[in-house]
């Protein structure tokens, strides 16, 4: 478990020392990706189901991914074909999964608070994979976990998170694990997007791009969801791009070793221009990959696991416990 915690709900309230625990741990797991047979048997025996009720891409794979990789047994739950679709609740869902002995559940809903909810029924270990506009906390890790590989620590560092704040769960866990590791955070946008009451969590707000990146170790580019514009939340997407699309023209206001990050999916074009996502500044493959790890982590500490130093010493462990038993 994290600490003393079960599930993985969100990064709000987390400590620097749980987070900083997540993150080692991952570090231990990436090297698994590296290697020609990709498996541990980390999590051999262990049950997860994974409830995704909205589309994913990078976030489903990499949760599939992560749970193979640590050898356990996964179940996947669509909403298209299931109960659901007949009218069947998602408390009654869960618990039905759960009597089939599942261990773990991943869970991405629409509705803010799902994956809490479940958490307070169910014996399983529930994992957060976004829930609404509330938090993404597996984002949040990876994130951090790109910026402390880059950087190799947290240290006088100030972050710039760009887009649509008031809609984005991305945004949200960033802001409390970057904050609660001492990271400046700086957030920029159109002021429709931008939650008025967001200072109380820690960062400063800036409309002006170009102020905002001054000084700048890092910029994390929301996506801009176009039914934002049909709602009349900013003028119109041309407009969005002119402003506050980060270009190569307004990173000139950042450092020059200032990275660029963006949780995808990508407007080209719109929040980020061609030449920056595909730029030596971009890391956005490089969260990609290392989401896998991230979440290994998640699924490992979550499950009980304990604070590992290498995962050559998980393997041994494993196999001198498999060699007792057959001596037994």
């Amino acid at each position: 478990m994290i600490t003393n915690r079960k599930h993985l709900l969100g990064l709000e309230g987390m400590t620097s020392e749980e987070i900083t625990r997540l993150l080692d741990t991952a570090e231990s797991f990436k090297e698994v990706s590296e290697r020609p047979v990709k498996k541990v048997p980390a999590l051999r025996g262990t049950t997860i189901a994974n409830l995704f009720f909205e589309a994913s891409t990078r976030t489903r794979i990499s949760f599939e991914l992560a749970e193979k990789r640590l050898s356990a047994d996964s179940v996947n739950f669509t909403v298209s074909g299931s109960s659901v679709s007949k009218g069947e609740t998602l408390r009654d869902t869960a618990e039905n999964i759960q009597a089939m002995k599942v261990d773990m559940i991943v869970i991405r809903h629409s509705a803010a608070g799902a994956p809490h909810f479940l958490a307070s029924l169910l014996e399983a270990s529930v994992v957060n994979a976004g829930d609404g506009a509330h938090e993404h906390p597996t984002q949040g890790l990876l994130d951090m976990f790109t910026l402390r590989e880059r950087w190799g620590n947290f240290d006088d560092k100030k972050v710039v998170i760009v887009g649509d704040l008031a809609h984005s769960r991305v945004a949200r866990s960033n802001i409390h694990g970057l904050v609660t590791m001492g990271v400046e955070v700086v957030v920029c946008g159109p002021p429709t997007l931008i939650p008025i009451d967001i200072e109380r969590l820690g960062v400063s707000v800036e409309t002006d791009l170009r102020k905002a990146l001054e000084d700048a170790d890092a910029v994390n580019v929301l996506r801009i969801q176009k039914e934002r514009q049909a709602a009349g939340l900013f003028p119109s997407i041309d407009e969005y791009a002119r402003v506050w699309g980060v270009n190569s023209r307004v990173l000139e206001r950042a450092k020059p070793d200032c990275v660029v990050m963006h949780p995808g999916p990508m407007n080209r074009g719109v929040e980020i221009a061609h030449d920056v996502a595909d730029g030596e500044r971009s890391v956005i493959l490089d969260q990609v990959t290392n989401g896998v790890a991230v979440r290994m982590a998640v699924l490992y500490l979550c499950s009980g696991g304990a604070a590992i130093e290498s995962t050559e010493e998980t393997e041994a462990a494993e196999a001198k416990a498999a060699k007792g038993k057959q001596v037994a």
